[in-house]
């Protein structure tokens, strides 16, 4: 390679064959910076993490915010509002879809991505048997987005809809699950005692789009569509997201930084009626300590409230960073 700098890309290079060994010996090289990219999360597991410890810096990709989506439109002299550019971020956030022209070109697109991650990343890797397991599972999670699962609750619903499974099979096919970064799992966290709880946890999926593709009637559950969108958001501006534990109350999200130091998060679509909006400022008002407390709703209307301390923001807004 000579005495110049050397700047190298593997892509997807998990699929070859002692790829570790390969990494390792560009990685010690003094004129090499090595950049690797994969697609799921088993990628920096096993040998190769062995063998680079201490000596990478991980950066964890998302589909792009919505900030980044409507600064694409606007750049491309295609913005039109906030409210419209929204409307359309829901039904996918993943770069490529910016340049489909046609709603099918988008779906087409999005069946390419879950096919891939379906039989490519979970089915091929865990020599999965019973593909329609799996794929009813996914379905599951999907329609359950922001509820509290688990897996005793979701083998029972299986097979109660005639699908023979079992506790250590769901267990298994969910870790392939997550290990796609197809979804992520939102744990729940004690806010009083700082300890994460083992059950319980949420579900959120990485792109909306792949959810509207496989339960196209299912878009009515408006409210843990935005939860979704919100719980995306905060794992690209914090290290840690969870599910907040106080007491006997639900705290949407705690969002912890890299001193500990937590921001905590409650997500309605609107608060404008008084016990909605009390029920929603509850769970907040218990947490004894002073982080930030934020109510986030779709409201325009007492959009920029403040309850003793809890602040309300407008989610397009707080997007938005405006």
């Amino acid at each position: 390679m000579g005495s110049l700098q050397n700047y190298i890309f593997l892509d997807e290079i998990q699929h070859v064959h002692n790829f570790e060994k390969v990494a390792d010996s560009l990685f010690i090289k003094d004129n090499v910076d090595l950049y690797i990219t994969g697609s799921n999360a088993y990628f920096l597991s096993g040998e190769i993490a062995t063998l680079l410890t201490g000596r990478y810096v991980q950066l964890n990709m998302l589909p792009l915010s919505f900030n980044e989506f409507v600064q694409w439109h606007k750049q491309n002299n295609k913005f039109t509002n906030d409210q419209d550019m929204f409307n359309q971020y829901l039904k996918s956030s993943f770069p490529y879809t910016l340049f489909t022209e046609t709603d099918q070109e988008r779906i087409e697109y999005l069946q390419g991505i879950y096919s891939t991650i379906v039989l490519t990343d979970i089915v091929t890797r865990l020599n999965i048997k019973d593909v329609p397991v799996l794929e009813r599972l996914i379905r599951t999670l999907f329609s359950n987005i922001g509820s509290q699962v688990t897996i005793n609750k979701i083998t029972n619903t299986l097979r109660s809809n005639g699908y023979k499974t079992s506790n250590k099979t769901i267990d298994r096919y969910l870790e392939g699950i997550l290990d796609s970064l197809l979804m992520y799992e939102a744990k729940r966290y004690d806010i009083h005692d700082h300890d994460l709880l083992s059950s319980n946890s949420k579900y959120y999926v990485v792109d909306l789009g792949l959810r509207r593709l496989l339960l196209p009637d299912h878009q009515e559950d408006y409210g843990h569509i935005i939860e979704n969108v919100v719980y995306l958001e905060l794992l690209r501006r914090f290290p840690n997201v969870y599910v907040g534990q106080s007491g006997k109350y639900e705290v949407d999200f705690v969002a912890l930084n890299g001193r500990n130091e937590a921001r905590y998060f409650q997500v309605a679509l609107t608060t404008l009626d008084e016990n909605v909006l009390k029920r929603e400022l509850r769970s907040l008002q218990r947490i004894g300590d002073s982080y930030p407390k934020y109510l986030l709703t779709l409201d325009t209307l007492n959009k920029d409230a403040n309850y003793n301390g809890i602040q309300k923001m407008n989610i397009i807004d707080w997007l938005l960073e405006k």
